[in-house]
């Protein structure tokens, strides 16, 4: 890759280059545009948050007016007062950065429930209209009544 590089660089054309080194300009021409790891990253956005104003961010969404709602229903109700933290994502972003994304509403917890078992171990002690998965005294076997 390096020959193939050197050869354009000194103003061979790009077929000749290719066809020298045997490498194909689509290779070529894939590895120069693809990001390498010594590249810096992107510069961040202009419009980033401050750390200050990521904390007053955090600090309204985990004030005890809204600690349960979503960041929509916080979004809403600051827009009716005035005020304008940042926006839906933004909310989002830093709850999720602050390891904070959950349920924030205060949910029902319904206790687990054993669903009813009939078992007979013996002729005449359960009554069904369908017997064919009634549990009897062995798992697995179905058969209540053996032939002899």
């Amino acid at each position: 890759m390096d020959a193939y590089r050197q050869l354009t660089g000194a103003g061979t054309a790009t077929r000749d280059a290719a066809r020298v080194t045997g490498i194909a300009r689509a290779t070529a021409d894939r590895g120069r545009r693809r990001p390498s790891p010594s590249r810096p990253s992107r510069r961040p956005p202009a419009n980033t948050l401050t750390t200050a104003e990521r904390e007053q961010v955090l600090a309204v969404l985990d004030s005890p007016q809204f600690r349960r709602r979503r960041p929509a229903q916080i979004y809403a109700a600051l827009l009716d007062q005035g005020v304008y933290v940042g926006s839906i994502a933004t909310m989002y972003r830093i709850l999720r950065e602050d390891r904070q994304i959950q349920e924030r509403r205060r949910l029902a917890r319904h206790p687990t429930r054993k669903r009813p078992e009939l078992v007979a171990d013996g002729p005449g002690q359960v009554y069904s209209w369908d017997i064919t998965k009634l549990a009897g005294p062995v798992k697995g076997s179905y058969d209540l009544v053996r032939n002899s």
